[in-house]
Formats: C-alpha cells, sequence, structure tokens
C-alpha cells in the first residue's frame, strides 16, 4: 500500500520490511528500482511531471526523510517508519553478503567508489564488489556495458536526484542487475569523506540541521524543508 504526500506515493513499510521486499526483487527478472524521496525531491517531483513519473515508477519509494513522515502524518495517513536510503542500503548489503552477492558502485568523484569498495567489502565480508564508476561521465553506453560484463546483482546509483532517477528508469534493464537503487550522497559516507549525523541528531529527526551546520552553503536546498511542509498544510485544507 502506497501512501500519498504531495502526488509522491510513499510505500508504507518497515525498514525490514523494505529489505526483505528488496531480497525478493533479488529472486525475480529484473530490472526493480528503489528511490529513497526526502521533501527536497518530492518539491522536485511537484514542479516536474517527468521526475514524478520516475519517482512512482520505481518498485519501492522509501520515505527518506523526516520531514516526509511529518508531511504523511498532518496529512491523516501517517508512514509507519522513515526508512533512511543508508540505512536501507546497510541492511541490505548485510543480507546480500550472507548470499555472497554482487554490488556495482556508481557515483560520487572520482576515487571515492573506489574507496567506498574497499571499506564496504572489509564491513561486509562475502559481499562481493563487481565494480566501481565515478559520477562524472558524459555517456551511459560505456558505463551501462561495464555494468552489464561485471555481472552485478545490485547496482548502487548514486548520482543525485532527479538525475538518478532517470539514469535507472532508463538504462535499468541494459545493465542485467536486478535490482538498483538511488542513494544520492551515501558513497561519499561510505567511503568516510563525509560523516553520517551522530545518532542523536538522528534519533531526533535534526539529521538535517546537522548537515547543515557542517555545509552551510546547502542552507538553499533546505530551505525546501519548509516550503514542503507549506503545500503539505494546504494539502490538508485542501482535503
Amino acid at each position: 500500500m502506497r501512501v500519498d504526500v504531495l502526488g509522491v506515493g510513499f510505500d508504507n513499510v518497515t525498514m525490514e520490511e523494505a529489505v526483505d521486499q528488496a531480497m525478493t526483487f533479488l529472486e525475480e527478472e529484473g530490472p526493480h528500482y528503489v528511490v529513497t524521496p526526502n521533501p527536497e525531491i518530492v518539491e522536485a517531483c511537484r514542479a516536474d511531471a517527468q521526475v514524478m513519473e520516475a519517482v512512482n515508477g520505481a518498485d519501492l519509494v522509501l520515505a527518506d526523510g523526516i520531514g516526509v513522515i511529518k508531511g504523511a502524518k498532518m496529512l491523516g495517513t501517517p508512514l509507519r517508519e522513515r526508512t533512511p536510503g543508508i540505512e536501507f542500503a546497510g541492511s541490505l548489503m548485510g543480507k546480500m553478503a550472507q548470499r555472497r552477492m554482487s554490488l556495482y558502485l556508481l557515483g560520487a568523484k572520482p576515487g571515492v567508489a573506489e574507496l567506498a569498495a574497499e571499506r564496504l567489502a572489509a564491513a561486509y565480508p562475502g559481499l562481493r564488489i563487481a565494480g566501481t564508476h565515478d559520477g562524472y561521465f558524459r555517456e551511459d553506453g560505456p558505463v551501462v556495458e561495464a555494468i552489464r560484463k561485471s555481472g552485478a546483482d545490485v547496482v548502487f546509483v548514486c548520482l543525485g536526484a532527479p538525475k538518478q532517477e532517470f539514469w535507472m528508469r532508463k538504462n535499468g534493464t541494459a545493465t542485467g542487475a536486478r535490482l538498483l537503487c538511488g542513494l544520492g550522497g551515501s558513497l561519499d559516507v561510505f567511503a568516510g569523506v563525509v560523516t553520517r549525523a551522530p545518532k542523536f541528531w538522528s534519533d531526533h529527526g535534526l539529521e538535517w540541521f546537522y548537515r547543515l551546520c557542517k555545509e552551510p552553503r546547502r542552507i538553499g536546498r533546505m530551505m525546501k524543508l519548509p516550503l514542503f511542509l507549506v503545500h503539505v498544510q494546504q494539502e490538508k485544507r485542501r482535503r
């Protein structure tokens, strides 16, 4: 069942259910793709029908940001749990490692995916890294072919929204992978280039504020959160 938040349909699942569903996808013919919208991406969907189509066309739409959880509750259709993309990825890799599945890392600046691969291979014994490629490419073809030749079961597509959503929708079949996950800046965290907010901040829905304190230049993007809540309030009145 999906919960509508300003036109974006979020799957009403717990983290455990989301990971179990992803593992089910891996037992089926692909491709399937997962997206993890936050309020900023929801606002992008409202502004562009093609972005909305790419997001809602995913096989699994997970509520990444606390703002989405608050928005759904304000609309009277609460989601059961926040499902941050990076935590979803971590749990998925744990399951994949148990079955010795393979993962391809796509995105970030040159060198970051390789560093992330080293750290993930050490953190998840049994997980096979099929290959890596940075996000600075002009043509899809050579990247898609590299993924296909790698035989990867899963691809983490970290190109930023909405580029990664468009990329997965367009190229998923050609990669040969059964599952693609759009995970934004997760490779930077996996590589240790960016530090995630401490647990206290995450548990209290303040991860966005922690990131803003660390990176003040994000203020423009962060202003999408109050705008999102204004639009939610308008939608609540309309309903």
